[in-house]
């Protein structure tokens, strides 16, 4: 994978230092953007609309927006999936160390049966077993920001970075 649009490797090294501070302030703008809206929002309606594992999938649609991992499948599924999981054994096995760690386990079991896999997603389980999630928790704030965040960046990527986003 190459560093948002330009040269090769994982950092795009071979890409002039203009157009890889280009390529980072582009990502990282988009990145403030994106998580910016949803505070706003949040703030604005009271409800929980930000959670830590945003921050790590804006580093995907935003830094590496050609990535499988960024598509708007794997990010909105692999939230969902991830976060029911994680509900789902907390419902039947509380949230003890083991019952995490195979709310984390399974989650990532799942994206991969599902085609879905979204590394920030593995994180969910975590969040949604600490928190004490109920199934609400899978809706707003998971599948609504996740969605805010394809949305946003399907709009930054169109109109600010003029690159083709959602890869398919």
């Amino acid at each position: 994978m190459t560093f948002l649009f330009s040269g090769s490797g994982a950092s795009g090294q071979g890409a002039p230092l203009a157009r890889r501070a280009l390529d980072a302030g582009l990502a990282g703008f988009g990145a403030f953007l994106a998580i910016l809206l949803l505070g706003l929002a949040q703030d604005g309606s009271g409800v929980l609309l930000l959670i830590a594992p945003f921050g790590a999938s804006c580093v995907l649609v935003f830094a590496l927006p050609q990535s499988p991992l960024a598509r708007p499948r794997n990010v909105v599924g692999g939230h969902v999936l991830s976060t029911a999981v994680g509900v789902v054994v907390l419902s039947f096995c509380g949230a003890a160390p083991w019952a995490v760690a195979m709310g984390v386990g399974v989650a990532i079991a799942v994206m991969l049966l599902t085609d879905t896999l979204h590394p920030p997603a593995g994180a969910d389980p975590i969040v949604a077993m600490l928190m004490g999630a109920s199934w609400t928790f899978a809706l707003m704030p998971v599948a609504v920001g996740a969605m805010a965040i394809v949305l946003l960046a399907t709009g930054f990527h169109r109109y600010v970075t003029r690159r083709p986003y959602p890869i398919r």
